[in-house]
């Protein structure tokens, strides 16, 4: 069952991709020839207007083929007024930007409609940026609590620095060196106190070993663990917004450190990995299928924008080139550079499957 729901997730999220691309297309007077969900023989099928609207046998992607393009063949122009390659080159633009922006609107309103479900124990992985400052317990070795400090203390700041929201204690705390002088409430008394942090070496959420300080506190959990977060309806949007710039932030810093290698390759995952983990998710709950159906939509919107050509940002690359130049590249120079970005693109996928493969395999 949990397969099927993965399968469903990755479908419904292709398809909105696929529908920023063609309400885009359709308002610029595009025509749109295939709309379809999924890759190779058609099973289902049907034309409405001009474009056949079809479900192929390969649920693991979808496209829409616009008359005048087509990833396949570059040099397969069209110059008639409804043309893809007739269009001015922003119009082009904004026509590629359309689908990973989708993808990133969905995960603006899924993230929005979590914030809804109040009160609920989230499983956020940046659920520290919306609990209060506030010490629920001590680690067995606590320069915190050797210093004085207590249960129900509120932080108020660090070293001058005010303190609202969890998150940014670790924030000073890494960003002074030696002692810290720490201000904070405890009932309706302001306390200071000075202690100084131990060091340890841990690993981040990339695998990469770093030094940390610690003061050895951990936040109230306001009798569930992670705690309990409300949300109105204004702090709703701020925190889907917040969330989709986080969850873009983070892909974007897994890419770079995958490209430099400080991640190593065999940590990418391919679509196995996303419908196992996926499946997974559904099984955890409501809210986490929905955190992680958010977060592989932020992905999809990340990943089309990188500068590769056959992606829609390396088709975004080549509108810019065009419009810096006053004329598009030439039709066999983008013809090879679509050749090398399909060999990357299928270089990642089966780099992708092998790791997923190992991993079942154990």
């Amino acid at each position: 069952m949990g397969i099927f729901i993965a399968i469903f997730v990755l479908s419904f999220l292709i398809f909105f991709h696929e529908l920023g691309h063609f309400t885009a297309a359709r308002f610029f007077g595009v025509q749109v020839d295939v709309f379809s969900i999924g890759f190779g023989k058609k099973i289902f099928q049907k034309k409405i207007g001009k474009t056949l609207w079809a479900l192929s046998i390969i649920p693991l992607g979808g496209y829409v083929k616009m008359k005048g393009q087509d990833d396949s063949d570059p040099t397969a122009v069209n110059y008639d007024n409804d043309s893809y390659t007739a269009k001015k080159p922003w119009q082009r633009i904004i026509i590629l930007l359309a689908g990973p922006f989708a993808n990133f609107f969905m995960a603006f309103l899924i993230y929005f409609g979590i914030s809804q479900l109040s009160p609920y124990p989230s499983p956020l992985f940046n659920y520290s940026h919306y609990i209060p400052a506030k010490v629920g317990s001590f680690s067995p070795i606590s320069p915190a609590q050797k210093a004085g400090m207590e249960i129900n203390d509120t932080i108020l700041s660090i070293n001058q620095t005010p303190i609202q929201y969890w998150d940014e204690i670790s924030t000073a705390i890494q960003h002074n060196k030696g002692m810290l002088e720490i201000e904070l409430q405890r009932n309706d008394t302001l306390i200071s106190l000075s202690l100084m942090p131990i060091r340890k070496t841990i690993k981040n959420r990339f695998g990469e070993e770093i030094e940390r300080q610690f003061i050895g506190i951990a936040p109230y959990a306001q009798g569930t663990i992670p705690p309990r977060i409300e949300f109105s309806l204004i702090e709703g949007i701020k925190f889907a917004w917040s969330e989709t710039l986080y969850a873009s932030t983070m892909i974007f810093k897994s890419i770079q450190k995958l490209i430099t290698g400080s991640v190593p390759a065999n940590q990418l995952g391919g679509v196995v990995s996303i419908v196992d983990v996926t499946a997974k998710a559904s099984a955890s709950g409501m809210v986490m299928l929905l955190l992680f159906t958010a977060l592989i939509s932020v992905n999809l919107g990340v990943l089309n924008l990188l500068p590769i050509p056959a992606l829609d940002g390396g088709h975004i690359m080549f509108n810019l080139y065009e419009i810096i130049r006053r004329k598009p590249p030439s039709e066999a120079v983008m013809y090879r550079l679509t050749i090398m970005g399909w060999a990357i693109l299928l270089s990642l996928m089966l780099l992708g499957l092998y790791n997923d493969i190992n991993r079942l395999l154990g």
